[in-house]
């Protein structure tokens, strides 16, 4: 399989991205989808999510203060 970077991946190979995805490659292609959750019912006028790139995940923070999290009530991925 080739990926969209131009890299070659062999039949029943699994990868993560750059960008969090997980992928796989068989004999019909390769497959993605994200390896997060992201979330989606929180305070959003008071809080904001933030994306770690290095952990793949969300964290949900108040927009003046970074130090306090914020409950998040529902997530999607």
């Amino acid at each position: 399989c080739l990926d969209g970077e131009g890299k070659v991946h062999e039949f029943d190979s699994s990868w993560r991205t750059e960008d969090c995805d997980d992928c796989s490659c068989s004999k019909t292609g390769i497959g993605c989808c994200t390896s997060y959750m992201r979330p989606v019912d929180y305070d959003e006028e008071k809080c904001e999510s933030i994306f770690n790139k290095e952990t793949c995940s969300y964290k949900v923070v108040e927009k003046d203060d970074h130090s306090k999290e914020c409950p998040v009530h529902s997530w999607v991925g």
